[in-house]
């Protein structure tokens, strides 16, 4: 007797839809965020070691790709913590309409490079 199982749909036939890609995004901001602080902690190790490892630092700090790690951590910072509390909303039975939930996520993408953008200019 052979059993058939039902395929689960692949990419070829998915179709993407808006709060998969942002539950997508919540989990790599997660890593990232591990990896910012990781960042953060060299960054205080190396001011304990003196001055002189420091300027290193600040060197790498001062370049393109310095700048764009730090404000994509600070982007990513700020996505995971919209969008968590987006969850702490959904944990006490709020949004699961599916406009609600839609809105909701852009308004989150939205506002997560704004604060991004305000952090880094004041």
């Amino acid at each position: 007797m052979k059993f058939e199982s039902p395929l689960s749909p692949h990419l070829q036939v998915y179709k993407w839809q808006l709060s998969s890609l942002l539950s997508i995004t919540h989990r790599m901001t997660s890593i990232f965020n591990l990896m910012g602080m990781m960042f953060f902690a060299l960054w205080i190790f190396m001011l304990f070691l003196g001055e002189d490892v420091y300027k290193y630092f600040e060197i790498f700090s001062a370049t393109v790709i310095g700048k764009f790690i730090f404000v994509g951590i600070t982007w990513s910072f700020s996505y995971h913590l919209l969008n968590g509390i987006r969850h702490l909303f959904w944990d006490m039975g709020y949004g699961y309409e599916i406009k609600t939930a839609n809105l909701s996520g852009i308004l989150v993408l939205l506002s997560s490079f704004i604060l991004t953008f305000l952090v880094w200019v004041f």
